[in-house]
């Protein structure tokens, strides 16, 4: 499913029209990130948690050249499902 999709299905069962729905997943999408750039992790209970995972630097091999390199370190998000949402999945 697709953002556009996303939001036709949010339309029809909260019965509003598509363009307000749109603005209510952008503004959940920004506030999301606003919170993981302030390592903040985000918390919806049932369905899951937002946070910030620390990635350390490693070393990788060049697939053109096969030479070593080093991947920096980062931070990258992370999902990690709640129960209910692991329940519907199941």
């Amino acid at each position: 499913m697709n953002k556009a999709k996303l939001v036709e299905q949010m339309s029809k069962l909260t019965k509003m029209p598509k363009s307000a729905c749109k603005d209510c997943l952008e503004a959940f999408i920004k506030t999301v990130g606003s919170a993981l750039k302030q390592n903040k992790p985000v918390v919806l209970t049932g369905f899951g948690t937002f946070s910030v995972m620390k990635r350390k630097s490693r070393t990788g091999i060049n697939p053109v050249t096969k030479k070593k390199m080093t991947i920096p370190a980062k931070r990258v998000p992370k999902f990690k499902p709640g129960k209910a949402l692991k329940a519907v999945v199941k």
